[in-house]
């Protein structure tokens, strides 16, 4: 499948951005001057628990102005090629810090500061990987920044305050002429005629930034976006899910370093030129019902969040609260999870339906860094579209249509994920031929938003990207078959489960675990196979938090392990070997909230949930 034409938002101006060969960079400057003081993003802060939200706001100008502060800035520290990394709270100063480095010829590196529990390492290893030049924060987050560093024994490197900027005249893009927008905060006084800094050359194929992988199989690995990449997958994103940017708002919660939280909530208002809205993630997890208010808030709202936000949602949204939204002017609801689950889908349905919310606005799809982000797309205004298959079918690699009256009562419900949108998509099995339709093999990819490799790994950017082995296919890692033209993703090839032949997906597992017992935690637990001791293939451990208002006995544990071997045994034809019940907050997690069964794994053989 191609992608069609891109969004016409109206007029000659909206024609001139849609030119292909823009950067990211080109629109922002576009809308500065054909669109100045319309409003452009805005970030929402939460500063208690009574808080409404506090609005600053800027305009397309004032944002240009302050992208091009920082690239003139960046000039005097860093050389075009070199890295710049993020390491500040999610807001105005994170879109303009990112902008800024891409005016300057800078590579973008976007992170996260010091703060964020239990990623400090994470972070220390990214930061010596991609070695930058500089690190751009805020004020408030500088102390800690270089605190950090020192501690860490990292390279000392410039630490620049992006808030504490003075704005000037500068060649990146126009100054602002026509005053402040009234929401954004005072600032240093201005210079009046600062040496203008010539802008670089920006080649498409030029690196725009560094996606850290989320680390969920493999430690973080960062992929090389170019200039191109990020374009093609924002005008994928609006052929996807915005009917209308004339009409259009994003609202984002998502991290900024996020890859989804990056697209959605930057890049595709960017090339689209409608507004976008910020809040931090932690006010999200704080009070859920503050997105779900502020989708309500803006016409033609569009969002995206993992599967296990909708349960949130819907676990943690009070009836008065309820009562109180208004979501009929949602236009889409983005479910990126790896898969997405009916039940989640179904349960938040039914539970926002009487705020107005469309029963149509729930749209699952597809995507990962190393394709930028978005891959495939289920089609605007179509109800959610469900196949139960056959288990014993699935686990065999085949996709097998069941019906409550066929006979089979064990079936797996997987959620369509639609269509690929302006890129190609293909099913391989492991013999490397490409596989028919109803056959469960590798999702593989080529398109124009496909990232350029993993930076300083050539060799696992051969083995991922098929560069130079004749094709440029890139190997996603995931299962999935195609069933009707349409994307069923079945789970992570690394973390599939294979006993006596047959694949077993741990969210099949997990869910399974969940669903019988009331102890655990929903979707705080991983499934995950160890070597057996007799090193012949291998078996079933379970590690999942419990819920925060127990406090399980040895006897609750030794009564869920029973309850877990019996269901599991007679749901999946597999033996478990162990169940471990741990406190809350200790099942390993990425940077973007999934949960690592990759390090779950390595910790639980590492004897880092304590004996068995």
């Amino acid at each position: 499948m191609t992608s069609g034409a891109p969004m016409n938002s109206a007029g000659p101006a909206a024609d001139e951005a849609s030119r292909t060969d823009r950067s990211l960079t080109d629109h922002l400057r576009h809308w500065a001057e054909h669109r100045p003081q319309q409003r452009a993003f805005s970030h929402v802060a939460f500063p208690d628990s009574s808080s409404g939200g506090l609005h600053r706001t800027l305009g397309w100008q004032a944002l240009d102005t302050r992208a091009g502060t920082v690239a003139a800035r960046l000039a005097t520290v860093a050389s075009p090629g070199e890295r710049a990394a993020l390491v500040l709270p999610q807001g105005l100063d994170y879109v303009a810090g990112f902008l800024g480095c891409l005016y300057a010829g800078v590579i973008a590196v976007p992170l996260f500061g010091p703060e964020l529990p239990g990623h400090g390492d994470r972070l220390a290893a990214v930061l010596a990987d991609c070695e930058p030049a500089c690190l751009l924060t805020d004020s408030t987050a500088a102390p800690a920044i270089r605190d950090f560093v020192r501690d860490r024994r990292l390279p000392d490197v410039p630490v620049i305050s992006i808030d504490q900027l003075p704005l000037q005249r500068h060649a990146f893009g126009a100054y602002d002429d026509g005053g402040r927008p009234e929401s954004s905060r005072p600032g240093p006084s201005r210079e009046s005629k600062p040496q203008p800094t010539p802008e670089p050359k920006v080649r498409p194929h030029d690196i725009a930034y560094l996606q850290y992988t989320s680390g969920s199989t493999r430690s973080p690995a960062g992929v090389m976006i170019s200039h191109a990449n990020v374009v093609a997958n924002a005008r994928q994103a609006l052929d996807a899910f915005v009917a209308d940017p004339r009409t259009s708002t994003t609202v984002g919660w998502l991290p900024l370093f996020h890859d989804m939280g990056l697209v959605l909530s930057i890049a595709a208002p960017v090339v689209g030129g409608f507004p976008s809205v910020l809040m931090d993630p932690a006010d999200f997890l704080r009070d859920p019902a503050r997105w779900l208010r502020l989708l309500g808030s803006y016409e033609g709202t569009i969002s995206a969040a993992p599967n296990f936000a909708y349960d949130y949602c819907v676990a943690r949204t009070a009836p008065e609260d309820i009562d109180e939204l208004r979501l009929d002017r949602v236009r889409v609801l983005i479910n990126g999870s790896e898969p997405v689950r009916a039940g989640t889908v179904e349960r938040f349905r039914r539970a926002f339906a009487p705020t107005g919310l469309a029963p149509t606005a729930h749209c699952p799809a597809y995507g990962l860094a190393e394709a930028t982000v978005f891959v495939t797309a289920s089609p605007l205004d179509e109800p959610l579209s469900v196949v139960a298959c056959r288990a014993d079918a699935l686990a065999a690699g085949r996709i097998e249509v069941t019906t409550a009256d066929d006979g089979h009562t064990e079936s797996t419900v997987l959620v369509s994920c639609g269509t690929p949108v302006g890129q190609e998509l293909r099913i391989v099995g492991a013999d490397g031929f490409v596989r028919p339709a109803g056959h469960v093999g590798e999702i593989q990819l080529r398109g124009p938003n496909i990232g350029l490799g993993y930076w300083k790994h050539a060799g696992l950017t051969a083995e991922t990207f098929g560069f130079g082995a004749g094709e440029d296919w890139l190997r996603t890692g995931d299962l999935g078959a195609l069933h009707e033209g349409r994307l069923l993703v079945t789970g992570r090839l690394k973390d599939v489960l294979v006993v006596d032949g047959r694949n077993h997906y741990p969210q099949d597992i997990e869910e399974t675990v969940q669903s019988v017992v009331p102890l655990v935690r929903r979707d705080h637990l991983a499934a995950f196979g160890v070597t057996r001791p007799d090193a012949v293939g291998e078996e079933l451990v379970v590690v999942a938090e419990h819920r925060r208002d127990t406090d399980p006995t040895a006897e609750d544990s030794r009564g869920a392990e029973r309850a877990v071997r019996a269901a599991v045994s007679a749901r999946h034809g597999l033996r478990l070997a162990a169940l471990l019940l741990v406190p809350p907050g200790s099942v390993p997690r990425t940077s973007s909230g999934k949960v690592s069964r990759a390090a779950t794994r390595k910790r639980f053989l590492d004897a880092g949930f304590g004996p068995r």
